[in-house]
């Protein structure tokens, strides 16, 4: 405790970090403040009761996103996700557009700025069809708007309304990245996540002690602790290919002395993807509450399996999921990880893997390796993904399940432990000792893996 107390005032004797965390913290205030500001001419009455009687559907997970404020109508209730979904599009359009490649990969700083000017405007276009679509949603629920409103001017005032917030979101993470401390963009998903978990686990509290006691609860935040441990453990994991470096000579003429070759590695990640085939899979997800409301028929019958695809609950759902973040895994590290590209970075720094052929036989083992390395991570992100359905199973409540797996426990972990780099690197360049004295937080100084750049 004395070590914990002891770092937090060397957090707070550096004066740029500590401007950095005070801006940071000030930008999230901002940002929680206008999730409660509801659209103008919205009952939030009647949204909170329609909310209440939805039941297990997906869009409380969008809600748990948005920290509330979906179920609120407020003018951040889109939140970041258009400009994550835009990013995303952005993202797959460099794999496989010659344009887009030459963005990310040839043109530096400019193509860099370029994509960011794409993805905003293509926030904005996602924004509005998202929006128009939101305002539908809620047009549609009894009460759900005061009497008296125009439903024409609403539509089109909300709609401003909510692209705006969107775009100033937008505009709070990049300020967040540029000023303060950890990524902006994962900083607010994660802020809006963590929002919920007060009310989840009061809830939680009051649920298992009136049905189950007190040591059936212990038990359950026992079980919550090792879940956040393996997460962190799997999300750091990696396969270190060892690398040995050719022979150099020092010195001139007769007095040349031979240097033994260095050695290095390539990290290759468990699980590279990260957080990205749970999101691929829950976009597919969402596509079931669209085909059940096209299916219903003149009395409001639906196909009761399109029924069963809208609940996250259900088993139809669960296995699907488990099979789509499985399969969305495999294909982004193939996005991300080259092997070729490898190969040929490797040959150009005179360096190999020892035992294994320069060229098409250094492509032919790392792509072998990834593959491997990769069935782990999968397995893993799909079991965490069904981990939530799960748990309600047992009893959790549900808005608690969602902290046992899913998107929201690796979003959280991924940030926290982004976070907590940049704080320790900053700690570390002052010669402080850093947040974890035994282990270590990813990217804490050491050998650093060759490679990096690519």
């Amino acid at each position: 405790m004395n070590k914990f107390i002891e770092t937090v005032k060397n957090i707070w004797k550096i004066k740029e970090l500590r401007n950095k965390i005070l801006f940071t913290l000030a930008i999230l205030l901002v940002y929680r403040f206008g999730s409660f500001i509801p659209l103008p001419g919205v009952n939030p009455a009647a949204l909170a009761a329609a909310a209440e009687g939805r039941g297990n559907d997906i869009l409380s997970l969008i809600n748990t996103f948005a920290g509330g404020a979906f179920n609120r109508a407020a003018i951040f209730a889109l939140g970041i996700m258009p400009y994550i979904t835009a990013s995303i599009i952005i993202q797959l359009l460099g794999f496989a557009v010659p344009y887009f490649q030459r963005l990310q990969q040839q043109e530096g700083e400019s193509g860099r700025k370029k994509l960011n000017q794409i993805t905003r405007w293509l926030t904005v276009a996602i924004t509005l069809v998202q929006g128009g679509t939101f305002l539908t949603f809620i047009t549609n629920i009894p009460n759900a708007i005061y009497p008296g409103v125009n439903p024409t001017i609403f539509w089109f005032s909300g709609i401003i309304i909510l692209s705006a917030g969107t775009i100033f979101a937008m505009w709070l993470g990049e300020r967040i990245t540029e000023n303060g401390v950890g990524n902006g963009v994962s900083l607010l998903i994660m802020i809006g996540i963590i929002a919920t978990l007060p009310q989840a686990f009061a809830a939680e509290i009051i649920t298992q002690l009136n049905q189950s006691g007190l040591f059936l609860f212990i038990l359950e935040m026992v079980i919550l602790f090792f879940i956040f441990l393996v997460s962190i453990m799997i999300i750091q994991a990696v396969r270190k290919i060892p690398l040995q470096f050719a022979k150099r000579m020092v010195g001139r003429g007769s007095g040349q002395i031979p240097l033994s070759g260095a050695r290095d590695y390539i990290p290759l990640k468990v699980n590279a993807a990260g957080v990205m085939p749970i999101i691929f899979a829950q976009a597919i997800m969402f596509l079931p509450m669209t085909l059940a409301g096209l299916a219903s028929g003149p009395d409001g019958v639906t196909n009761d399996f399109l029924i069963q695809l809208g609940d996250w609950k259900s088993v139809p759902y669960n296995i699907i999921f488990f099979f789509l973040v499985v399969i969305f895994t495999y294909v982004y590290t193939a996005l991300l990880v080259n092997p070729k590209q490898y190969a040929e970075y490797l040959k150009r720094q005179n360096a190999f893997i020892p035992g294994v052929k320069p060229g098409r036989n250094t492509q032919e083992f790392i792509d072998t390796l990834t593959t491997r390395v990769t069935l782990p991570g999968s397995i893993f992100l799909g079991l965490i993904s069904i981990f939530p359905a799960f748990v309600a199973q047992f009893g959790v409540n549900d808005s608690f399940a969602f902290f046992f797996g899913g998107t929201s426990l690796l979003i959280l972990v991924g940030v926290v432990l982004d976070t907590l780099q940049q704080i320790e690197s900053h700690l570390l360049m002052r010669k402080y000792d850093g947040l974890v004295k035994s282990g270590k937080l990813k990217g804490r100084s050491g050998m650093q893996p060759i490679g990096a750049g690519m």
